[in-house]
């Protein structure tokens, strides 16, 4: 399958999801002023992809070779925000073909706001998320 690649603006995240490198990342600052012009190709590429693998047809991926999907935002708004619910909504489809999904959410270690918000954003899909503190310099 194509890879999906979005660079990064000074309001837009860096969207790189290449499932030949097993890598899915969302990455900047997400406050774009067409949201919908953003996130709706990344939706429509990803409703493709996990139903690629639900009908067996990416085999790539299994219990042994979970997804993982980084999350690194220093801020994002809150049309952004169900966008974000969005994509990890796609990828719980997975759940029922025992793919599993690991989610990354790295925060700076002093912005505790951006902690709690991917927290919400965890309980709210139903899916567990892995915590990464960073310092300013990472």
């Amino acid at each position: 399958m194509q890879k999906l690649f979005i660079k990064r603006t000074s309001t837009t995240p860096e969207i790189n999801f290449s499932p030949d490198e097993k890598l899915f990342s969302i990455t900047g600052t997400s406050s774009p002023e067409d949201v919908r012009a953003l996130y709706y190709p990344v939706i429509e590429w990803l409703q493709k992809f996990i139903d690629d693998i639900i009908a067996e047809k990416y085999k790539v991926f299994s219990g042994i070779v979970p997804i993982r999907l980084q999350i690194d935002l220093s801020y994002f708004n809150s049309s952004s925000a169900k966008f974000l619910f969005d994509i990890l909504t796609e990828f719980k489809r997975l759940a029922p073909v025992s793919i599993p999904v690991i989610v990354e959410w790295s925060y700076d270690i002093e912005d505790t706001d951006m902690k709690d918000a991917g927290a919400d954003i965890a309980l709210l899909v139903g899916m567990e998320f892995t915590f990464i503190p960073k310092s300013k310099q990472d």
